[in-house]
């Protein structure tokens, strides 16, 4: 199959795409079936699987995500990114545009590029509802059944032992899984859209190709390595050769991409989440090979606090801030660091300045109003705390330390009540009820003590004898 040129594959490419979101009756389960079985194909990926949920990489890869989708025509349901902290080389998209990155595959990317062409090729198989139509055709065994399949041939059983163990879901399921796994037609369609929003994003599409060729190159490792990515997008050789011919057509396309943000991304990945021994030597070398670089300063930095070593990590943070000194996230880090380091004043005014300069990192926040309560000023931290919980209400460290503070001020209502919250959020039911019943017998608060009395009510329907 030849790749068209650019005006003609844009053209039949989104006449495509608007036609498919229509469902067909028989060919395709509905929007709303979709969306049911992504619910339960989320249940069994949230079970077995650790997310990073850290605001400078989930923001980043959500807003590189939502850049590729808005050079779609409108789509019936809204799409979501995350990273999944696995070392294995994978990415999938679950029906009704949930798109799901490896932590693995994320450290091997070397800029934007890649990872916008892995991305791109995942949105196009949601676009193009290709798990959804198979679906339709193996309802039989159930929409529950079905989902842990899905969820098992995305996450890739024949890259992942624990997976294979924790999905499999008897014979009748397991009979299906062929069936539900992408065909060729299926990666060559998906590489098609999914360049054609790449040009319209404003990439060239040569990323994909070459995370494919790092991909494909890993095979010769042994089975072992060969990354779970290849095992649920097949024909890899022909979609580089087709990739290829289309970049060929297209020279003239030039991305215009700040690498900043994509760097920055990488090295707290690797810093932070990827293995210490590998983090600690990548970052020592680049420091001494390139000391004027702020990134390197920066991950060196978070390596060197997480291997326990605060002070020699607050100077390499400091370094980092000379070229950047407006820089929300090293700023972040920094007071954290302080924080954790006892230097609360430093902390507090390092912190002050992050908030300054965003109000979208959760973690500012809370450790700002940590700060303030350990330099007593517990007014000001139960202000900074309720601040928090109205714009992130599923951040659970902020309602205890705000039940903390209360309790400092003698606020024991309010304590008992917010510690309430907190105990009732992490499925503590039995110290839920402990608190927020204390808090119903001190709560003068009409409001709060309607919010109470339902939550009491709806902690005693879960509860189960002992």
């Amino acid at each position: 199959m030849q790749f068209v040129r650019k005006s003609l594959l844009l053209c039949t490419v989104f006449i495509f795409i608007a036609n498919i979101l229509v469902p067909k009756g028989a060919l395709c389960i509905t929007i709303q079936e979709e969306e049911e079985m992504s619910r339960e194909v989320m249940k069994v990926i949230i079970k077995h699987y650790e997310f990073i949920n850290d605001p400078l990489i989930v923001n980043y890869i959500n807003q590189m995500g939502q850049k590729i989708v808005s050079a779609l025509p409108p789509q019936p349901f809204d799409y979501h990114f995350y990273v999944i902290k696995n070392d294995e080389y994978n990415a999938f998209a679950t029906p009704a545009g949930h798109v799901f990155v490896n932590s693995g595959l994320l450290e091997a990317m070397e800029n934007e590029e890649e990872l916008a062409g892995i991305l791109s090729h995942e949105i196009a198989h949601v676009v193009c509802r290709h798990i959804s139509q198979k679906i339709d055709r193996a309802q039989k065994i159930g929409i529950a059944t079905l989902a842990g399949v899905a969820a098992g041939i995305l996450l890739g059983i024949g890259g992942s032992a624990a997976a294979a163990n924790a999905l499999t879901m008897g014979s009748a399921a397991a009979g299906q899984s062929v069936e539900l796994s992408y065909s060729r037609e299926d990666e060559f369609q998906a590489d098609q859209i999914g360049l054609a929003c790449l040009t319209k994003a404003g990439y060239n599409g040569e990323g994909l190709l070459s995370m494919l060729k790092k991909l494909w190159s890993r095979r010769w490792f042994g089975p072992a390595q060969i990354p779970t990515y290849l095992s649920t997008h097949p024909a890899t050789e022909e979609r580089m050769a087709n990739i290829d011919t289309w970049l060929e057509q297209n020279k003239k396309i030039e991305a215009h991409i700040d690498a900043y943000n994509f760097s920055r991304v990488h090295a707290r990945l690797v810093a932070v989440y990827g293995d210490k021994g590998f983090a600690l030597r990548k970052f020592e070398a680049e420091v001494k090979n390139h000391p004027e670089d702020p990134l390197a300063q920066y991950g060196y930095g978070l390596i060197l606090a997480r291997t326990g070593d605060r002070k020699d990590a607050i100077d390499h943070l400091k370094k980092a801030l000379v070229k950047n000194a407006f820089d929300p996230y090293m700023l972040k880090d920094l007071g954290q660091i302080y924080f954790l380091d006892g230097r609360y004043q430093e902390a507090l005014n390092t912190l002050e300045s992050a908030a300054s300069v965003s109000s979208n990192d959760p973690e500012v926040f809370f450790y700002l109003g940590r700060a303030q309560m350990e330099l007593g000023r517990l007014h000001e931290a139960a202000v900074t705390f309720e601040e928090l919980i109205e714009k992130n209400y599923d951040y659970p460290r902020a309602f205890y330390s705000l039940g903390e503070t209360y309790g400092k001020l003698g606020r024991l209502d309010e304590a008992h009540y917010w510690l309430g919250v907190y105990y009732k959020k992490k499925d503590d039911f039995k110290n839920a009820a402990f608190h927020l019943k204390r808090a119903l017998e001190l709560m003068g608060d009409s409001d709060k003590r309607e919010k109470i009395e339902k939550m009491l009510k709806e902690i005693h329907g879960k509860k189960r004898p002992s």
